[in-house]
This record gives C-alpha cells, sequence and structure tokens, in this order.
C-alpha cells in the first residue's frame, strides 16, 4: 500500500525519501537516531496526530519553519497520494488527497491507515483513563464515519456547555445558568449515546477475542475488557442501543447538572467513561505486573489491528517499533505467531541491531538510520 514516504523538516529529518517494498522494511539504527520518527511520520498520515502524544509544533524540526510530510500509495489504498504540513507561525495544519487541499482535516483521516506497536504502548494499561478513550476514539473514528461525525459533534457540545457551566462558577450562583446549561444536552445526549453504544458494542463483540489473545500471549487467568460510564447506566442491557444510552445520559444530566453548576465542569457523559482492563479479579492498571500490562497492550494492538482490517477489507500498515524488546523469548514468539494470523501484509519494523530482527522479517529489505539519515 505504502509506496514512498517522503518528510521535511520532521523531528531530525532536513529530508528523508525512502521508497518501500510492497513487503515492507527494517529500519536498523540505534536508540535518538531517528528510526522511531520514521514510523512517526508515517503513521501522521493516518490519524494526522502523533502517535507519541507530542504536539504538532514539537514535531517540527529545530530551527525550522514547518514540517511536511506526503506518501505516494498504491491499491487497496483509496488515494494515490496523501500529505499533511504544519506551519508553526500560524499554527494551521493542512491536508491534501491527491494534490487537492482539504478543506476539513478530517477528511484525510484515515488516508494511510497504520497500526503502531511500541514498547510505550504499556501506557494503555498505566495511564489516566484519557489514554483508553483515546485508544477507542481513534480506532472507531477510522473504522466508522457515523463515530467521528459523532465524536465531532459531541465535543463541539461539551466545549460550549463547559464553558457556561464555567461562566456559572465564578458567578458564584447569582445568577440564572440552568436553561442555558441544559440548551446544549440534547446534543450531547444524542451524540453521546451513539459513542457510548459503539464503544460498549466494540466490547461486547471483541471482549472474548480480547481474553483469547491474552491466554495466547501467556497469561494464565482470564483477561476481561469492560466499559464503565460515569454517571451513567451501566445496565448490560442498555450497551449496544445509542436511544437507550441517549436516555440513560440524559436522565445523568439532570441528575448531575446541579453539581455541575457548581463545579463548572460537565461530570456524566462519554468524555469520562473508562475502558476497564481486569485479569481475574484485579485491576490491571493497579495490581498488575509489567508483563501483565504489556500483554494486555499488546493484546489491545492485535484487536485495532483486526478491527480496522474488517472495516477497510484490508490490512493496514503494520508498525512494529522494536515491539519485543522487553518480551522474553516465549511471548516474542507468540506475539510473532499473532501477528501473523492477523494477517499483516507491509511492515516497517524498526529495531536497534540486526540481531534483533525477528527470523519472520529477516526476509525483509533493510536499512540503515544514523542522525536522521537513512541509507
Amino acid at each position: 500500500m505504502l509506496q514512498h514516504l517522503t518528510a521535511r523538516d520532521y523531528r531530525n529529518f532536513a529530508r528523508l525519501d525512502v521508497a518501500v517494498p510492497p513487503a515492507g522494511v527494517v529500519i536498523v539504527g540505534e536508540n535518538g537516531h531517528g528510526k522511531t520518527n520514521l514510523l512517526e511520520a508515517a503513521a501522521f498520515l493516518g490519524s494526522l496526530r502523533s502517535f507519541r502524544g507530542a504536539r504538532d509544533a514539537d514535531v517540527v524540526r529545530f530551527g525550522a519553519a514547518a514540517f511536511h510530510v506526503r506518501a505516494t500509495l498504491a491499491p487497496p489504498a483509496a488515494w494515490t497520494t496523501v500529505s499533511v504540513g504544519y506551519e508553526r507561525s500560524t499554527k494551521r495544519k493542512r491536508a491534501t488527497l491527491d494534490g487537492v487541499e482539504q478543506s476539513r482535516l478530517t477528511n484525510a483521516l484515515g488516508a494511510l491507515p497504520s497500526v503502531a506497536f511500541s514498547p510505550d504502548d504499556v501506557t494503555l494499561v498505566t495511564g489516566a483513563p484519557s489514554d483508553r478513550r483515546r485508544y477507542l476514539d481513534v480506532m472507531l473514528a477510522l473504522s466508522s464515519p457515523a463515530y467521528l461525525q459523532a465524536l465531532q459533534q459531541y465535543r463541539a457540545a461539551l466545549l460550549r456547555r463547559n464553558a457556561t457551566l464555567r461562566t456559572a462558577q465564578r458567578d458564584g450562583g447569582r445568577g440564572d445558568f440552568a436553561a442555558q446549561v441544559q440548551l446544549w444536552e440534547p446534543a450531547l445526549a444524542e451524540y453521546g449515546g451513539v459513542i457510548a453504544a459503539a464503544r460498549h458494542r466494540f466490547v461486547q463483540e471483541q471482549g472474548a477475542r480480547y481474553t483469547q489473545l491474552c491466554t495466547a500471549i501467556g497469561e494464565r487467568e482470564p483477561a476481561l475488557l469492560r466499559c464503565v460510564a460515569a454517571g451513567g447506566d451501566n445496565t448490560d442491557a442498555l450497551c449496544t442501543s445509542s436511544h437507550a444510552q441517549s436516555a440513560a445520559l440524559t436522565r445523568a444530566f439532570a441528575q448531575q447538572r446541579a453539581s455541575e453548576l457548581r463545579r463548572g465542569v460537565t461530570l456524566a457523559g462519554p468524555h469520562r467513561d473508562e475502558l476497564l482492563l481486569q485479569l481475574g479479579a484485579r485491576d490491571l492498571r493497579t495490581f498488575g505486573s509489567a508483563g501483565q500490562q504489556r500483554s494486555a497492550a499488546i493484546a489491545l494492538r492485535l484487536l485495532e489491528l483486526a478491527t480496522l482490517r474488517a472495516a477497510l477489507g484490508h490490512a493496514p500498515l503494520l508498525l512494529l517499533d522494536d515491539p519485543f524488546a522487553e518480551l522474553d523469548l516465549r511471548r516474542a514468539g507468540r506475539v510473532l505467531e499473532l501477528l501473523e494470523d492477523a494477517g499483516a501484509t507491509q511492515v516497517l519494523l524498526a529495531v536497534p541491531r540486526d540481531e534483533d530482527i525477528p527470523a519472520a522479517f529477516t526476509r525483509l529489505e533493510r536499512r540503515t538510520m544514523h542522525d536522521g539519515v537513512l541509507t
């Protein structure tokens, strides 16, 4: 799918040009020389953001005014070229598809679909609830236009409701803001219901597979996925119905409104929900070992790979950033088998040394990265 990748003034790349064979390529280089930056640049063309959580301004090369990343694609990609650029002075980000600048950035979302595996993925388990919500939002938005639209509308309504709540809090109860706050609740309930239902549907449909993946990687106790609503209704019968989720949110807003007016923030809704990861009866975030947390993170990425493949009708680009560095040989071998079962067809693999290349990927063309220069 990816034929050629170029980057200008991205991270430590003054100028990067790399042709990518159909099966993919291995980038070998010591840490800090730019191999992860190459994977990040490729991922940027799908998600329009850094998979490492960096701000757009922070990926512009030091001293440069802007960055630009471009890819030439082949079928089954929907486009022939996709490019994204960001200008530091204006803080403006632009995206083009087949040479046409898009009026909305989200038109280019998923133009180069990819899934990245990295040792840093453990933060999906150990990080804040927002990390797991972001995981769900990115995956479901890339696989469902309806989810993306609902997410955009929900965030817009939430922004306005929170602004009104902050004004009410500053007023100290002297004004009557309840009606103004309530004005935004129908939109929040409607679009939030779509979001919550989709998240619950994902957990219900993929929960058993998540358990199987964790077991296959090496866990002995059953691993479980759960969606926990903040201030809403967690009844299982309501999970996959957007109408029922909307009704539950409407009730939650009414129950929480007085408290929200005092605190200046919306307390109920999918922006506060949690994707709970358990091993046995324990919360993995708090009680899991490092190995157990890493296994869970890999299982989540494998679910993401399967979800995007099902939605796209073909495998996304697989980005492997030294993913086996902190796994023992037994678990690493099992993960490799699961990746092969997932049917990934094109791989960008970054490792620090030649001996770190798993046997399954030794067939790939090999390049060396040193000080931001690929040879």
